[in-house]
């Protein structure tokens, strides 16, 4: 009787340790076919940030808030870059609630629509690239701006277009 104990004990303990090793494999090959894949997915990610990396030190080369020499241009002058910025801004988009056509845009709206400054972007110390529309039309600026001695701006457009519909 002893003896079938202790026979029933060892396969019992058997199939428990061959049941352990089979799920312990299981769970094994799982994860390394996830590492795999994660590794996998990382690489592609790692080429993504890159990619935009670049991208991103492409789009920041026109962009005065990563132009040291404007922002030097700035500081001589005694003007602090990150409050001109949205000072500009406002000051064309200022110009977009101004009765009649538009001061800056050449072009004429379409019938019972007026031309507005949509985005503005800060290329340097001197220049400003503008798009605008009227909901039909639309083209973009390039600007000129001059800050006066008594902190005032003046406008220039040096080129403009508008797209073919």
């Amino acid at each position: 009787m002893k003896n079938r104990i202790f026979m029933y004990l060892f396969i019992f303990t058997l199939l428990i340790v061959v049941f352990q090793y089979v799920n312990a494999k299981n769970i094994l090959d799982s994860s390394s076919d996830k590492i795999v894949t994660l590794k996998a997915q990382n690489a592609k990610y790692k080429d993504s940030i890159s990619g935009l990396s670049q991208e991103v030190s492409d789009l920041s080369l026109f962009d005065l808030r990563y132009n040291q020499d404007s922002k030097d241009y700035f500081y001589n002058k005694n003007l602090d870059h990150e409050t001109l910025i949205p000072f500009l801004q406002n000051e064309l988009y200022k110009l977009n609630e101004t009765e009649g056509e538009h001061p800056l845009i050449p072009y004429a709206a379409s019938e019972g629509k007026k031309m507005q400054f949509n985005t503005i972007k800060m290329l340097n110390h001197r220049w400003i690239i503008a798009d605008y529309s009227d909901g039909q039309f639309w083209g973009e600026l390039l600007i000129q701006y001059f800050i006066t001695s008594e902190k005032e701006v003046d406008f220039k457009v040096l080129d403009y277009l508008l797209h073919a519909q």
